[in-house]
C-alpha cells in the first residue's frame, strides 16, 4: 500500500476515488480535495489501513470522558440554546461519542496507534482538560503519553475569562505534546521565544462559546494552527483523528500543509467537509 498521496479535486463534495485498503475492505473518503482527506467512522477501524510514518504531525481534541451536553453546565447552555441532552434521542442533540468513562481507554489505546503512524523526530500534539478535581485527568494522560512517547511538553492554553465551574473556574485547557524518538524533534521556529503558556493577549486564541449549530466543544483555527506552525513544513500531513468540525483541518489547509481527518459523527463530517470548501482570501496581507 502507497502513503497517503492525495489526488486532484473535484468539485463534488464527496468523492470515491481515493480508496485505502484495510485487508479485503477499502476505506473511502467522506471528503476530499487537494490538500485534505476526511474519513467518516470510528478512528480506531480506520487508522489500521495507514502506513507506518505516514504522517508528520498529529493535532487532536478527543473527547475527555466528561459526559459533556449530559447534565452538566454544557447541558444547561444546550437547553439555552434549545438544544436537547445529549441522552436525548431527537435529532437536535449534539452528544460527543465516547465521552463517558470508555474516553480513558481510546485515549490510551490510540497512542502506539498515533506512534506508529509518525516519523521519527515528529509530534504528537494533544487536547486536555485543565487541572482540578475531583478527576486529575490530565496528570494521568500525561503519564500513559510517557509510556508511549517521549513526553515532550504540558503546554497550557488560556481560554480567556471566564471558565465554568464554582470554586476554580476553568479557565484554561492543556495541550500534551510527545514526541517520537529516533530523531531530533522537528521544530520550526527560531524566535526562541515560544513558552509553554499560550496567552490570549499574545496570540488572540480564545475558547469558541458555541452557536446552536457548531461542535459543543470546538477548538478555534488558531490553536491548531500555533502547534502547526512549530511542528510542520508546507507539505506535510498533519493527521487528526478526531476531527469534528475541521478547525484542524482547515488550519492545516490554509497553512499549505496536508491534511488528514476522521470524524465518527456525520452531521459533524458534513459541516467540516463545507469548511473545506470555503475559499480563503488574502485582503492586503490579511487572510480571511
Amino acid at each position: 500500500m502507497t502513503d497517503l498521496k492525495l489526488e486532484s479535486p473535484t468539485p463534488a463534495p464527496v468523492v470515491r476515488r481515493r480508496h485505502i485498503r484495510r485487508g479485503g475492505s477499502e476505506v473511502t473518503p467522506f471528503y476530499q480535495d487537494d490538500a485534505v482527506q476526511l474519513f467518516l467512522g470510528d478512528a480506531r477501524d480506520i487508522l489500521p489501513a495507514f502506513s507506518d510514518g505516514s504522517c508528520d504531525m498529529i493535532f487532536t481534541d478527543p473527547p475527555y470522558g466528561h459526559n459533556n451536553n449530559n447534565g452538566d453546565l454544557i447541558h444547561n447552555w444546550e437547553a439555552a440554546l434549545g438544544r436537547p441532552p445529549c441522552c436525548s434521542d431527537s435529532q437536535l442533540a449534539r452528544p460527543i461519542a465516547n465521552d463517558g468513562p470508555e474516553a480513558n481507554d481510546l485515549f490510551r489505546a490510540s497512542l502506539p496507534i498515533w506512534l506508529r503512524l509518525l516519523k521519527a523526530g515528529c509530534c504528537c500534539c494533544c487536547c486536555c482538560c485543565g487541572g482540578g478535581g475531583p478527576d486529575p485527568q490530565f496528570a494521568r494522560w500525561s503519564l500513559w503519553m510517557d509510556e508511549v512517547f517521549e513526553f515532550k511538553q504540558m503546554v497550557v492554553w488560556d481560554k480567556g475569562p471566564i471558565g465554568m465551574g464554582w470554586h476554580y473556574r476553568r479557565s484554561y485547557e492543556t495541550v500534551l505534546v510527545g514526541m517520537k524518538p529516533g530523531a531530533a524533534c522537528k521544530w520550526y521556529d527560531d524566535t526562541q521565544r515560544i513558552e509553554n503558556i499560550i496567552r490570549p493577549g499574545a496570540y488572540g486564541i480564545r475558547k469558541i462559546i458555541p452557536n446552536a449549530n457548531e461542535h459543543p466543544t470546538e477548538k478555534p483555527e488558531q490553536l491548531a494552527a500555533h502547534f502547526i506552525g512549530l511542528h510542520s513544513q508546507q507539505g506535510d500531513t498533519v493527521l487528526d483523528p478526531f476531527c469534528g468540525h475541521g478547525s484542524t483541518l482547515r488550519a492545516a489547509k490554509d497553512a499549505g500543509r496536508l491534511a488528514i481527518g476522521i470524524e465518527i459523527n456525520e452531521r459533524f463530517a458534513e459541516q467540516a467537509a463545507k469548511r473545506m470548501q470555503q475559499e480563503v482570501f488574502d485582503l492586503g496581507g490579511v487572510t480571511k
